[in-house]
């Protein structure tokens, strides 16, 4: 069994709704288990509560947090962050911070990573953001996976739209009002696939 893991941190909805999608393609993979984890908050309940963000997130209040050491447990790992200022948010920071142990056994060495990203406008750094996140994975000795353009949707120019070659995004709107088109979920439904895919081939090889 190959053991897909959707870890994320999503603030108002929008990069569970891709983490949502990223899972379901990966399990259309025979073959694969897939398990969606989100990372720990560190913003106090007031803030949360006083900027609308506590009420979003009661829809995934379900999922469950994961510790740095369930990592490695998993053959591919595909993280979702939303963006701030062209960065992966601080709770995805302080998360993979904690990593640390795992990193000093190299326990992740050879474990398929991919990132997806939500940002607030169309040039808002989701792209950015999903390059940066990769430094920390290449420093674990991840094998990093993207969206390649066989995935036609990266090439739409028929509306705005997320979906990069580096991985699935989403544009938020400036007030978080847009929801994910179904172009934008189409891309993470084809890079939860894809990543899972891939794992299952290098699986079955060291098996």
């Amino acid at each position: 069994m190959t053991k897909i893991q959707i870890v994320f941190y999503s603030m108002y909805g929008h990069v569970y709704r891709l983490a949502e999608e990223e899972a379901a393609g990966a399990r259309e993979v025979k073959g694969c288990e897939v398990e969606l984890y989100q990372v720990p908050e560190t913003v106090p309940d007031s803030v949360l509560e006083a900027s609308g963000a506590k009420a979003a997130r009661a829809a995934f209040s379900k999922i469950p947090i994961i510790e740095p050491d369930t990592l490695a447990e998993a053959d591919a790992i595909i993280f979702g962050t939303p963006t701030r200022f062209g960065n992966m948010c601080g709770q995805m920071r302080n998360f993979l911070d904690r990593t640390g142990p795992l990193w000093m056994k190299g326990a992740l060495v050879g474990k398929i990573g991919s990132v997806f990203s939500s940002t607030g406008t169309q040039h808002g750094g989701q792209e950015t953001t999903i390059t940066s996140f990769h430094t920390s994975l290449l420093h674990h000795g991840m094998i990093i996976v993207g969206v390649p353009y066989s995935e036609q949707r990266l090439m739409n120019m028929a509306e705005i739209t997320g979906g990069t070659p580096y991985g699935a995004t989403t544009l938020a709107g400036a007030d978080g009002s847009r929801q994910p088109s179904e172009n934008e979920l189409a891309v993470a439904r084809f890079q939860g696939g894809h990543v899972a895919e891939l794992a299952a081939r290098l699986t079955q090889q060291n098996n």
